[in-house]
């Protein structure tokens, strides 16, 4: 398995989406949305802007 991303509805009926790797481990976690459309959207926008987003050092 390669990373994915799995979208759900949290008990407030919210919609969620976390990033997980191949081992399972989940690396992002997103707040909530009101939409299930508004969430996918979140996740299109990591998909395509997180691959040149620069990293800031804060140590």
């Amino acid at each position: 398995m390669t990373s994915k991303f799995d979208l759900f509805k949290d008990t407030a009926g919210q919609y969620r989406f976390q990033l997980k790797v191949a081992n399972g481990e989940i690396i992002a976690a997103s707040q909530g949305y009101t939409s299930k459309a508004a969430a996918q959207n979140g996740i299109a926008s990591i998909k395509v802007n997180a691959a040149t987003a620069p990293t800031g050092d804060l140590t």
